[in-house]
């Protein structure tokens, strides 16, 4: 196979890989200059600054939605599409036991994962550096007329009382973040004694970063201000704080809808079914994301 055959393939077949040029949001000068200003109250460090003007401008998954930015289907294209890729994710977390607890979900995004805890009453708030995020999470919640509370704000300096949430969650936004560690300190801070911290985080011994060193193509958002990447062992330094913490490798390869033709049929047929035709148990150390259950005493 030719190198640039290697590129198209992978590129094909995950769409994970170099998707982040496409997912930027089309803007004027005067939206681009209203998105580059910092809009934390106490005003942002230059790294901040950076994560936050590159998630102003883009939206992800924004490639694979069939509607417009901000419609009512935009949103279903964004939940079909990233719970059939993380098809774990749904029972790995088990939503419905949230009823009547306070969640806060750190990196909110566009409310795609909050929808299900406000479906099944939690008392949810969700946070974003980027501005952008939280305007669509509120037209997310309007379109379904659910419940909740967004605010623009730095996981890692929250405004937020010591011990206010029983859970807080933070699905792939700790490898995104100026200072992983500072933001669990928050985490640990703002829950109560016996609160739950939910966090997700790129496995550097996963499938798909072998496959991308491999191919020689980048991952998706590889070009953000801060993308790191952790072991096992790694990710248990830096949940220091918490004194019970589980473990769990997930998201192995699933089918791509987006793709066909010979690349997406030799990636659906053949690499998906070869790995996932080996007991799970062989390969559990090379899930792509870490999910880490961790609890405050």
């Amino acid at each position: 196979m030719k190198p640039d055959e290697k590129t198209n393939l992978t590129e094909s077949a995950f769409p994970e890989a170099r998707r982040g040029a496409s997912e930027r949001i089309q803007m004027s000068s005067s939206s681009k200059m209203e998105a580059s200003r910092c809009e934390l109250p106490g005003g942002c460090n230059p790294l901040t600054q950076k994560i936050a003007e590159y998630w102003n401008e883009r939206i992800h998954d924004l490639a694979v939605a069939k509607h417009p930015a901000g419609t009512a289907g935009f949103f279903e294209d964004l939940a079909e599409y990233r719970f059939d890729k993380l098809n774990y994710l749904q029972s790995c977390v088990d939503f419905t036991r949230f009823k009547g607890k306070k969640v806060l979900e750190i990196g909110c995004g566009a409310g795609i994962d909050a929808v299900l805890f406000a479906e099944n009453g939690a008392d949810y708030t969700g946070v974003d550096l980027s501005g952008t995020a939280i305007a669509l999470a509120e037209k997310n919640f309007g379109f379904r007329d659910l419940k909740g509370a967004f605010r623009v704000m730095d996981g890692e300096e929250m405004d937020f009382p010591d011990e206010t949430f029983d859970a807080v969650y933070a699905h792939g936004v700790l490898q995104y973040a100026a200072d992983a560690g500072r933001m669990v300190r928050e985490a640990f801070r703002v829950l109560k004694p016996g609160g739950e911290f939910i966090a997700m985080v790129y496995n550097r011994d996963g499938w798909l970063n072998k496959m991308s060193r491999f191919f020689k193509v980048e991952l998706e958002h590889q070009d953000a201000p801060v993308l790191n990447m952790y072991s096992i062992r790694e990710f248990r330094e830096i949940l220091a704080p918490f004194e019970r913490i589980t473990m769990v490798p997930e998201r192995f390869p699933v089918r791509s809808k987006l793709h066909h033709g010979l690349k997406g049929f030799l990636y659906n047929t053949f690499f998906v079914g070869t790995f996932n035709a080996i007991p799970r148990p062989l390969v559990r150390k090379w899930g792509w994301h870490l999910m880490a259950f961790a609890s405050k005493r």
